[in-house]
């Protein structure tokens, strides 16, 4: 991506901040991750009225089975045909949201480094721009209830970004929890949009707007991110592919898979 539209209002912190994204690339693993096991989320920002970054969040609906009425990122699991996460991200984007797949109008910033979900997903996100202002997402009633958006930089704060009302819980707060035999910190900030029944961001999703707003912006946030002892997500990422049960038989039956189709190779070839 080259620099940003000089038509945009960008303020200056979040022209540093696209810049970072644009540059970023992230740590390569290893290990191949099981495609059966792999999915994408999309990070979609936009520039606001005031020039700040925000990102497309949605609710999602209640009848769903898996994480009904949750605030997320529009994403799902890799399919056939997908060539990269960045196919299934936008994919998914446009099933569930009608965003435009064209990269025209919602260019490619980065892709960051791949998360570990509860339900035993490599998820990738995959951070866009949307530049084009005649973008007008239609919702998958089925799968979205709402959608609406929140300041990237409200991510590495723990004040919040819009006026708190009497009774209400901290903006930020945080809950440690133990997986796989070590701490690891949940993250929760409210939307301001609480009593209209949104759900706050939470978990899985606050994780990854935490780590796009880092290295955005390229500073930490003013609360501590990781529980004392907690693993890095890579270390979580390669702890989990060796010893997850449904993770290591993905891993095993695609491995089985291509050596069966070089074995094929190699006998149309004698």
């Amino acid at each position: 991506m080259g620099p940003p539209r000089p038509d945009l209002p960008l303020l200056p912190e979040s022209r540093v901040c696209l810049r970072n994204l644009a540059r970023h690339r992230p740590q390569q693993h290893a290990q191949r991750f099981p495609r059966a096991r792999s999915a994408a989320v999309l990070v979609a920002l936009f520039v606001g009225r005031t020039g700040h970054l925000h990102v497309l969040l949605s609710r999602r609906a209640d009848t769903l089975k898996s994480f009904p009425g949750d605030t997320a990122l529009p994403g799902g699991k890799y399919e056939e045909g997908d060539k990269s996460a960045e196919d299934t991200a936008r994919r998914e984007a446009f099933e569930e949201i009608g965003l435009p797949i064209d990269r025209r109008r919602t260019p490619l910033l980065c892709t960051l480094q791949p998360f570990l979900s509860r339900n035993d997903l490599i998820v990738i996100p995959v951070v866009v721009l949307i530049t084009d202002p005649n973008v007008k997402p239609m919702l998958n009633e089925p799968e979205v209830a709402a959608l609406f958006s929140h300041p990237l930089h409200s991510f590495l704060s723990s004040t919040a970004p819009f006026p708190m009302q009497e009774g209400d819980r901290a903006y930020h707060t945080f809950e440690d929890v133990m997986m796989s035999e070590r701490p690891v910190r949940m993250h929760r900030f409210l939307t301001g949009r609480e009593h209209d029944g949104i759900k706050p961001v939470f978990g899985f999703t606050a994780g990854i707007l935490l780590h796009t707003a880092m290295v955005g912006y390229g500073t930490k946030p003013d609360f501590e991110v990781d529980a004392p002892g907690q693993r890095t997500m890579p270390e979580r990422i390669e702890y989990a592919l060796e010893n997850n049960q449904v993770l290591k038989e993905a891993v095993e039956k695609e491995r089985a898979e291509r050596h069966r189709r070089r074995e094929r190779r190699i006998g149309s070839r004698l």
